[in-house]
């Protein structure tokens, strides 16, 4: 069931196709009536498309010094959060809409060691909170779903209930290596690791399990069949999560 007027979850499961044929009726009755919104939804469509796109097509982005992650670190320590947000505006090709889920596209280009953009995208919307999110969970079992609908035949997500955390938000962003996404677990205490999936890029370059760390965060990665995946957090908190 769908409320009236829709919902803002009903309107994203209508731009996802998730809803009936009568549902569907019934929204666009409603956006037939409400143009600004229609507007809108519109606008996340086209949104989708390009992401979906991205995905399909593993998307090329020309490499841009300016995006590697050492030089963002150094940004960091060098300035305040404010002045590092805007600096990283300079960077990031956004687009924001209006009412929340499909806010952002970022672009993350990974460097030469291994799932270097995981752990960019954790410090930038883990650590930093830099974009609000694509999609927030009300039930966990929902992020598996959004994950299928982008990454066909990928791992299934890891279950970190046992220690404690669980899915609360993700991201979709756009790498030299094609469509990417970042899944943002939360505990009780509002710690917070990532897990982080792309594909390997048009060279196939799939990676051994391994497990390193880069200042003050840790990064454990391995690939499955057409994906390369990362869990990032704080080192030391990672070692006591059981994937």
């Amino acid at each position: 069931m769908i409320s009236i007027p829709p919902s803002e979850r009903d309107l994203h499961a209508y731009v996802d196709h998730a809803l009936s044929d009568a549902q569907r009726h019934q929204v666009e009755l409603y956006l037939q009536a409400n143009p600004p919104i229609a507007a809108q939804v519109e606008a996340w469509q086209r949104d989708a498309q390009n992401l979906r796109s991205a995905l399909n097509q593993d998307l090329l982005q020309p490499a841009n010094p300016a995006l590697d992650p050492t030089a963002l670190r150094q940004r960091q320590r060098r300035q305040s959060r404010r002045h590092w947000a805007s600096a990283a505006v300079l960077l990031i090709a956004v687009s924001v809409g209006g009412l929340g889920g499909w806010q952002a596209r970022q672009i993350i280009q990974p460097g030469s060691l291994p799932m270097s953009d995981a752990l960019a995208a954790h410090r930038m919307f883990a650590e930093q909170g830099f974009l609000p999110a694509d999609y927030n969970v009300v039930q966990s079992s929902e992020m598996q779903g959004w994950v299928d609908r982008y990454f066909s035949h990928a791992e299934r997500l890891p279950d970190l209930t046992g220690a404690g955390f669980r899915p609360v938000s993700s991201r979709l962003l756009t790498t030299d290596q094609g469509g990417a996404a970042m899944v943002l677990y939360q505990d009780r205490q509002g710690r917070q690791i990532s897990f982080y999936i792309r594909p390997p890029g048009p060279h196939n370059s799939l990676l051994p399990r391994g497990n390193r760390q880069d200042g003050e965060l840790q990064a454990q990665y391995w690939s499955g069949p057409g994906y390369n995946y990362a869990m990032v957090g704080p080192a030391g908190l990672l070692e006591t999560v059981k994937l």
